[in-house]
């Protein structure tokens, strides 16, 4: 992808400026925008060159490819991470193998991993393919909590699939499981706190420090 056009790289008589806060200034003259960006020491940026008149923006345009480079690597970084994870049906699928399924697919989802549900179609199956369409639908809502459904259900040789992505990127799900175990853990510790006083007070209480005689 090409950079977009910066200040005096930017050939056209009127321009529709939109200020270094959004804020929408309205179409001047190209002189006046490149004057308002020296003026406060950033840079005029060709945002949206095919509207008419083009959109320009006052921005900082260093900071800005900066941080796009930036949410582009994490992106990337996300994307190597999730794992496509397979869960299988049978289009006659009875309520506790689906349930079974289904509680899989949240744990894939959670984790911040795309599901794959794929129907297995057998025999004359084939030629209801409506049925595992609306089984793969009621599907996705029962997930909806936990992801999204980035490709609808099509048909794959004998069978039908659909994808789900997760609704957290990966690094976002591990931190959550590691701020998770790290609660359980302390309250584990806590609820033990007590126990182990008494205990230590039964002890003391059975071997004093201290005697009588007549």
């Amino acid at each position: 992808m090409s950079e977009p056009r910066t200040n005096d790289r930017i050939r056209v008589p009127e321009v529709r400026l939109v200020g270094p806060g959004g804020e929408q200034v309205g179409v001047v003259k190209m002189e006046v925008a490149l004057r308002l960006a020296q003026e406060a020491d950033l840079d005029l940026v060709e945002v949206a060159p095919n509207s008419k008149p083009p959109v320009v923006k006052i921005m900082d345009y260093g900071k800005f490819k900066y941080e796009a480079a930036q949410k582009a690597k994490e992106a990337r970084r996300n994307q190597a991470n999730t794992i496509l994870k397979e869960v299988r049906f049978r289009l006659k699928i009875d309520s506790h193998d689906y349930e079974t399924k289904r509680k899989r697919a949240e744990g894939f989802l959670k984790a911040g991993d795309k599901v794959k549900a794929m129907i297995l179609f057998r025999g004359r199956e084939q030629s209801r393919p409506e049925q595992g369409v609306r089984l793969l639908q009621r599907f996705a809502e029962d997930v909806a909590e936990y992801g999204v459904v980035e490709n609808t259900p099509t048909i794959d040789g004998r069978n039908m699939v659909m994808i789900i992505g997760p609704l957290r990127n990966k690094s976002d799900a591990k931190a959550e499981a590691n701020a998770s175990r790290a609660a359980r853990k302390a309250e584990a510790t806590a609820a033990k706190a007590p126990a182990k006083a008494a205990a230590q007070e039964k002890s003391a209480a059975a071997d004093p420090t201290t005697s009588t005689t007549d």
